[in-house]
């Protein structure tokens, strides 16, 4: 805006004062928006991030257990598999005899 004179104005130097304001107030507008919309999207980014990163570690907590299910049932599969052997080895030499 111009500084206060002691001279009026005429009607147009007003309204052309105004739209030049009006102008101004609406590039300050939007400059504001789009500060607010670089946070809101940086927001978004985070949840989305931290959201996959949760997701990841249930993937991974996951995987640990089924391994750790697997080395615990794995030796029990190995004697299983000797009985089943032995059984084999058992009938066959019953059969022979």
């Amino acid at each position: 805006m111009s500084a206060p004179d002691s001279t009026p104005q005429s009607a147009p130097d007003i309204q052309r004062e105004i739209e030049q304001t009006r102008e101004h107030l609406g590039q300050t507008v939007e400059q504001l928006a789009a500060k607010a919309d670089v946070k809101a999207r940086a927001q978004a980014k985070v949840a989305e991030v931290k959201t996959r990163a949760q997701v990841k570690a249930a993937e991974a907590s996951e995987r640990v257990r089924r391994n750790e299910a697997v080395r615990r049932d794995w030796p029990l599969a190995l004697i299983a598999g000797g009985i089943l052997v032995m059984g084999a080895a058992l009938a066959r030499r019953r059969r022979t005899a």
